[in-house]
């Protein structure tokens, strides 16, 4: 057995990759403990990293710190690449309420670390709690620089924060967990119904489109395109199918309209009856049950030519005679007007002849098994940009150091960026969920596994030994404090989702522990967009809260 215990101690590149596996393997069996239906979930990686590191068992310095980030940037990443699409809807939706409770939670917080340094607490340790208590590394990367720029502080005063934040993290992700607990358990929080109320939410933003029959019976569209109905251009409305007499068919744009005509459209019900107002009177005919040769079919979009493209220079009603009526996108239904841009992997609902059918699907694709492929040189390309993003230094008035996004908002943003995208040139920016999912839960337990082992050696030592157990508890009160105030805010006033309300708090203390830990209760994708949605102007105020602090009370 010596081989084995030679293996454990030495430090190679295998031995880490022992370790690292006994501390997952390890984590995720006590994660999937469960008391009273509440378990750790991936967090369990922590607690068995500390004992693995209490008890002596590390790995290399270097490679500790290339495994640790490299799973963050792969769990942040897949984040952005998933709630990227969606991004933008969700931000229109509540966004502003997200970002001003998350504010509410940095400020509540920086006004804590003042107390702490009111009450006798070193600026530059307290700054370090704060950073740690929030599980915030690039706050306490602008702390030290901020010390480093100052005239008269002492070289051992910038090693101050990096202590503080050692003994804060450890209960700042666990902390936050312990406040999603102590709400769930507060208002009796089902997660499950939870997300299904937020599922029947967005199925019911999805329906929103409807369909009429309406007859022509205003005379001054006798003769008219179809094209140039009044309204019809902005109003998100398409016209699927024209009856004139027996005949149906799908109308191009230059289809001229008569007296008696029935039109079949498709659009939000308010801007139906618009078009109704200016047509003429709901038919009692559907179109849809009459005889016709006219079919309809789902075509996913995959041909790397037809991502990026607007629906109007696709021009299929003139060249197939095939109208686009809808177009699914992560799960949302939207109205297949001209100005709508494709993306790989959106499902369009098109009308027209088989053998024209046929032709449209072959230009757009529709290869299902395309989905299921990962594009490998993307997201390599899109975490180098992302790391790059993360590094740029950027520089504010009477702000001494520069701020920077880190290697954890760096790759979540261009993640964003980049789903939102779609395409540019041959390169498509589309992630199947199983290979999202998979990188994802690699990530973080990469991730916390390195942490718990950082955090385990001395770790004990150092809440025993002068003043770490009274930084602990003060740092422990950064971390809940603020977090409880706000959550019970939001959901008793508010009436905030719980699984939003645990993104939000998750990205108000920019914690992929606590995400990951939100995520596991039910199978829905809010924490991770309100995560999303809150954590850019969550990670530039951190940044500037520490550097502020710092100024004013160094």
């Amino acid at each position: 057995m010596d081989w084995l215990v030679e293996l454990i101690r030495a430090g190679s590149v295998a031995q880490a990759l022992l370790v690292l596996s006994l501390v997952a393997v390890s984590g995720l069996a006590l994660g999937n403990l469960r008391v009273r239906g509440v378990g750790l979930g991936v967090a369990g990686v922590l607690f068995s990293g500390l004992v693995f590191g209490h008890f002596g068992v590390g790995i290399d310095s270097e490679i500790i710190e290339f495994a640790r980030e490299f799973g963050l940037i792969l769990f942040v990443y897949t984040i952005g690449m998933q709630v990227g699409p969606g991004f933008l809807a969700s931000l229109r939706r509540q966004g502003l309420t997200l970002n001003a409770m998350a504010a509410a939670v940095v400020l509540l917080g920086g006004l804590l670390t003042a107390g702490l340094i009111y009450s006798g607490i070193e600026a530059p340790v307290a700054v370090g709690l704060l950073s740690g208590a929030t599980t915030n590394t690039p706050s306490l990367a602008a702390a030290q620089q901020t010390l480093k720029t100052m005239e008269g502080i002492p070289e051992a005063a910038t090693r101050l924060p990096g202590i503080g934040y050692a003994v804060a993290y450890p209960f700042g992700v666990l902390g936050l967990i312990l406040v999603i607990v102590v709400t769930r358990v507060v208002f009796r929080v089902d997660p499950k119904k939870e997300a299904i109320l937020l599922e029947e939410a967005k199925e019911a933003e999805s329906k929103r489109l409807s369909t009429i029959n309406l007859e022509v019976r205003n005379p001054n569209l006798d003769g008219l395109p179809v094209q140039q109905i009044p309204t019809l251009s902005t109003s998100g409305v398409v016209i699927s199918r024209i009856s004139r007499g027996t005949g149906v068919e799908v109308p191009r744009p230059d289809t001229t309209v008569r007296l008696g005509d029935i039109l079949h459209a498709v659009g939000p019900p308010e801007k139906l009856d618009e078009l109704r107002l200016v047509v003429g009177n709901v038919s009692k005919v559907d179109i849809k049950a009459l005889p016709s040769k006219l079919i309809t079919k789902r075509i996913v979009v995959t041909k790397n030519k037809a991502v990026r493209r607007f629906i109007q220079e696709l021009d299929l009603p003139e060249i197939y005679g095939v109208t686009v009526t809808r177009v699914t996108r992560a799960g949302l239904e939207f109205t297949a007007t001209g100005s709508f841009r494709l993306q790989f992997g959106d499902i369009l609902m098109a009308v027209g002849e088989p053998d024209a059918i046929r032709r449209v699907a072959e230009e757009l694709g529709d290869s299902p098994e395309h989905l299921d492929h990962p594009h490998i040189l993307p997201i390599f390309l899109g975490i180098g940009l992302g790391v790059i993003l993360g590094s740029f230094p950027l520089y504010f008035p009477g702000i001494p150091a520069s701020v920077k996004l880190g290697l954890a908002g760096g790759p979540l943003l261009t993640a964003i960026i980049l789903s939102r995208v779609g395409r540019m040139g041959p390169l498509i920016w589309y992630m199947p969920v199983n290979a999202n999912l998979m990188l994802r839960e690699i990530g973080i337990t990469l991730f916390l596994a390195c942490v718990g082992l950082r955090a385990g050696n001395g770790f004990v030592q150092t809440l025993t030994d002068g003043h770490g157990m009274y930084w602990m508890s003060m740092a422990a009160i950064v971390t809940v404090l603020p977090a409880m105030v706000v959550s019970l805010v939001a959901r008793a006033f508010y009436k905030l989702n719980f699984l939003s309300l645990s993104g939000l708090l998750a990205g108000s203390m920019t914690d992929p522990p606590a995400l990951a830990f939100a995520r596991s209760l039910a199978d829905s994708e809010a924490p991770s967009v309100s995560y999303a949605a809150v954590y850019p102007l969550v990670m530039l105020l951190r940044v500037f809260s520490a550097q502020i602090l710092l100024l004013i009370f160094a």
